[in-house]
């Protein structure tokens, strides 16, 4: 059975999945708008999806960046993302300004969890797995297909080896052709949750026809499920409020 996680006043695993709700936002001011308006909402974590940002290259201006969304979300749990290119990022980035900027908001102070993509070759990941937390820092491992999705044990065999690499949280999130697909992914999840992982998991079925995966999370074992309040950074996002309204019912009916 799947384990938990404490960050800051949220735990994660077991009864309700919580609400991530991404920003994409493309300026400082931007971002930090958004999330004024996130900070008195009912959701549990922001997500800074930092690959919308305008200066993602400039370290210094990510720095302050980071340093004002920490100031304005108050203890609200804060993600940071670089989602890359292949895996349907806004950006391409170079592995090594990858491991640079996530090191670097890692050291900050000011995120509780980064983002690492596992199939970008093991020693890369290695290294920011390892960079990250030694500075204190949890980390999501992720794999994105936007394409497919892929047999229920390749599906299982990813989410191991992102425990095994060390993710505090392996997250796979996969685009369905029909529901069989979205079955899979399911199936996956509660395969992976019940037999296999020791810590909280997160899945997704992308898409209007994976919907059901993101409503779900807490009968098939998956912790957390992505939420929008405005734009939304991957196909199939619902209202953050419409979410926690069903994600309520699901659980007292249980």
């Amino acid at each position: 059975m799947s384990g938990t996680l404490k960050v800051r006043g949220l735990t994660i695993g077991g009864g309700i999945p919580g609400i991530i709700v991404p920003i994409v936002d493309k300026t400082r001011k931007e971002i930090i708008d958004k999330a004024e308006t996130l900070r008195p909402m009912q959701i549990d974590m922001v997500e800074w999806r930092a690959d919308f940002f305008d200066d993602i290259f400039d370290t210094q201006k990510v720095l302050h960046a980071a340093q004002d969304l920490r100031h304005t979300l108050g203890e609200l749990p804060l993600l940071f993302t670089i989602r890359t290119k292949k895996e349907g990022g806004n950006k391409e980035i170079d592995t090594d300004t990858y491991t640079k900027l996530n090191t670097a908001l890692a050291q900050s102070g000011n995120i509780d969890l980064i983002d690492v993509e596992c199939f970008l070759g093991n020693e890369i990941v290695k290294k920011n797995i390892e960079a990250i937390h030694k500075a204190g820092v949890f980390v999501v491992g992720s794999n994105h297909d936007f394409h497919a999705t892929p047999p229920k044990d390749e599906i299982v065999s990813r989410l191991r080896k992102m425990q095994e690499m060390g993710a505090d949280i392996p997250k796979i999130a996969v685009m369905p052709g029909d529901m069989n697909d979205v079955l899979n992914l399911l199936a996956a999840t509660y395969e992976m949750s019940q037999k296999y992982a020791d810590r909280p998991i997160i899945t997704m079925s992308m898409s209007g026809k994976g919907t059901i995966s993101r409503l779900s999370g807490e009968h098939f074992g998956s912790s957390m499920t992505f939420g929008s309040i405005g734009q939304g950074s991957a196909p199939g996002q619902i209202p953050a409020r419409q979410l926690a309204e069903v994600l309520g019912i699901l659980h007292n009916a249980l």
